[in-house]
């Protein structure tokens, strides 16, 4: 079926932004129609839709070239009592984003090009969101034999990282981005020293000395963001920092970046939203790897995605069962889930004047393919991804609506605005509703 979408307020970030029409066939987009030229041609596709076109009036909505979240864990293989591909990929479309970068930390590792297909064929059999595998640097994340990455790429994964484990030994990591630059891949780096970790529950400071519990201090990130740095430096070769926390990281990062070196860098929601004040009303559902930070860092984060040293936004969701995440704040697992908040929370940035809106669509779209290398954007014969959005739906947030598997969300029970209500991949709508 083919699609004529009429009357929304198109954004494609540094392409165009305004009123028009978009004309999508045989999932591709045809054309994009400026508001004064579309009238004659929704008149046509209006005939048109009695046989083969479907109309979609789309005045008062946002229309997005379709998100992108370069960091989820979607745990299957492995873990599927925590989130299976496609409960994954269908929180995914719920949540607007029409393709996601699943990371390598399942049971068996994604370090062989087997799990790479088993995962792709998954998404396949799914038929939700685009899913781009990232592979594994190391065999087993163990940090010591590095993957096949030529038969990684060949099967279909899009960048390499631990995540989840750092990577320590700086050698093998310096290899790797000779590797990945080679290859023209793109390495995501999970920056964390363990040893300034080892028995930390939460942020460093007042909140974690009141809860009694041990403290992680925002070296613990900052450290390996340097290292990082510098052998990017050394190299040459581009690296991605994931899940950027402390206002040191967003220091080292921007004068990176004003060094030539080639550097990027992701934030996810809860960093720029919350502080390590929430967990203690929140307790295990506010504990995440990096930890919430203070109100200073969070302001560092906000300031790093106002001007540009923070590329992009990911949720870095990392869904766990309940019962995992109920033995208390010491022992629960890291991570909370965020595919179907991510809207509403980022557009929080837009009402506060941190991003213009189209801002906030870029770093949530077309930079991370930017940073991938894959297609996106709305330009006559990209593939038709699009994300609808109503900037003033109001809503709370409940998890009884969530088609993750899991619940694990210090955002439950706040008041919303924003809300993705249709998402369309290759032209097919995966997701309509509110």
């Amino acid at each position: 079926m083919n699609v004529h979408i009429t009357g929304g307020r198109i954004i494609d970030p540094g392409s165009f932004e305004g009123v028009g029409d978009i004309h999508v066939v045989d999932g591709r987009i045809a054309a994009v129609v400026p508001a004064a030229s579309a009238a004659p041609a929704a008149k046509d596709a209006s005939k048109s839709s009695r046989q083969d076109f479907r109309v979609i009036d789309a005045r008062g909505k946002i229309v997005s070239p379709g998100l992108i979240d370069l960091h989820v864990h979607l745990r299957e293989p492995g873990f599927e009592h925590k989130e299976t591909i496609e409960t994954g990929c269908r929180a995914a479309v719920c949540g607007g984003f029409t393709a996601v970068c699943c990371m390598a930390n399942t049971r068996p590792v994604n370090d062989d090009a087997s799990v790479t297909r088993f995962i792709l064929a998954r998404a396949a059999e799914a038929g939700l969101a685009r899913v781009y595998p990232v592979a594994a640097i190391t065999r087993g994340l163990e940090g010591r034999i590095p993957c096949d990455y030529e038969s990684l790429k060949t099967a279909g994964a899009v960048a390499f990282s631990d995540d989840g484990r750092p990577l320590l030994d700086s050698r093998i990591m310096r290899l790797a981005m000779e590797k990945a630059g080679q290859l023209k891949m793109p390495l995501i780096s999970h920056s964390e020293d363990p040893y300034l970790v080892e028995g930390g529950v939460m942020n460093e400071g007042p909140v974690a000395r009141a809860l009694g519990v041990a403290g992680i201090p925002n070296a613990a990130e900052s450290i390996m963001v340097l290292r990082e740095v510098a052998l990017s430096e050394l190299t040459g070769c581009p690296v991605h920092i994931a899940h950027v926390s402390t206002r040191e990281s967003v220091r080292a990062i921007r004068e990176a970046k004003r060094r030539g070196v080639p550097v990027t860098a992701e934030t996810a929601p809860h960093y720029f939203m919350l502080t390590d004040e929430s967990v203690r009303k929140h307790g295990a559902d506010a504990k995440m790897n990096p930890p919430l930070r203070s109100e200073k860092d969070r302001s560092a984060v906000r300031q790093g995605l106002s001007d540009g040293t923070i590329d992009c936004i990911a949720t870095d969701h990392a869904p766990h069962a309940p019962e995992e995440k109920a033995v208390g704040l010491e022992k629960a697992p890291n991570g909370i889930i965020g595919l179907e908040t991510a809207v509403p929370l980022g557009l929080s940035l837009v009402s506060e004047g941190i991003l213009p809106l189209a801002g906030l669509i870029a770093k949530m779209s077309t930079v991370p393919a930017q940073i991938l290398g894959i297609p996106c954007g709305l330009k006559a014969g990209m593939p038709a991804d699009i994300t609808f959005i109503d900037p003033d739906y109001e809503f709370t947030i409940e998890p009884s609506l969530f088609q993750s598997l899991s619940r694990n969300s210090p955002f439950v029970g706040m008041k919303a605005k924003g809300k993705a209500v249709m998402t369309m991949v290759a032209g097919r709508i995966v997701f309509e509703g509110k």
